[in-house]
């Protein structure tokens, strides 16, 4: 099969090429950022399982190739091209389907600390092209506060009252909130209402929401924060503070 030789590169070229335009959202689309770690590594993930499927449909293209390369004694120009071009639809379909499903509502507060962190941070960017401005900037902040949140959680005791609290604003105030602005038809959300505007409720709503995630990450430092100020002072006890270290060193 020494004809089919050069095709390999080519498929492996057009395979590279089409797979890096869906990562990228298309030519004419880009993927925007992402929030947090949590959504970060779900995209991640996603994203491997795609390419393993594309390097096993790789793998069958060019093994049926090659085999029937061998039965037939070559395969031909034609078959070089029927390869490269079964090659780069199976990148194609594989690449783009299946898409990365959007968590529900329900499901956010679902799970551990780092599946509840993931889902909440992926639900929230899919929600940002609805969003105004100033409110896009308070979802990006939620979602480093809440990479900072996961991991506190996941070193606590999951009957923690400060759990169910975390789950209800992750659960309930920050997709109720979003929703509730989303329900208004977009050409009335700039007008006033009692006061002040929807986008403005929305982005003081969830302004509120991201100093109560603060204020419970801070809480949930407390303990450590106590810990580490203990030790520092049994080592300052032990070994003496830094001044007293250096001038016995002078």
């Amino acid at each position: 099969m020494s004809d089919t030789t050069p095709a390999s590169q080519q498929i492996i070229e057009a395979a590279g090429r089409s797979l890096q335009v869906q990562r990228e959202g298309g030519t004419h689309r880009r993927v925007g950022k992402s929030i947090g770690r949590g959504s970060a590594d779900l995209k991640a993930s996603h994203w491997k399982k795609k390419v393993t499927r594309i390097l096993v449909a790789f793998g069958a293209i060019w093994a049926t190739a090659v085999v029937a390369g061998l039965i037939i004694d070559g395969i031909g120009f034609a078959g070089v091209m029927l390869t490269v071009l079964a090659a780069i639809v199976a990148v194609g379909v594989f690449s783009k389907y299946p898409k990365m499903k959007v968590p529900k509502r329900e499901d956010l507060k679902k799970g551990d600390a780092r599946q509840m962190v993931g889902r909440t941070e992926l639900w929230l960017e899919m929600q940002r092209p609805a969003l105004p401005a100033p409110a896009v900037q308070v979802v990006d902040q939620l979602g480093v506060q809440l990479d900072a949140l996961g991991l506190q959680l996941e070193t606590i005791d999951a009957n923690n009252p400060a759990v169910n609290e975390v789950r209800e604003l992750v659960g309930e105030y920050i997709p109720e909130t979003i929703e509730n602005y989303r329900r208004i038809p977009a050409h009335l959300r700039g007008e006033k209402h009692a006061g002040k505007t929807a986008d403005e409720r929305l982005t003081e709503s969830l302004g509120k929401i991201s100093g109560e995630v603060d204020r419970v990450t801070r809480r949930l430092a407390e303990g450590a924060l106590d810990d580490l100020a203990v030790k520092s002072r049994y080592l300052d006890y032990r070994f003496g503070t830094a001044e007293e270290l250096e001038n016995h060193t002078r």
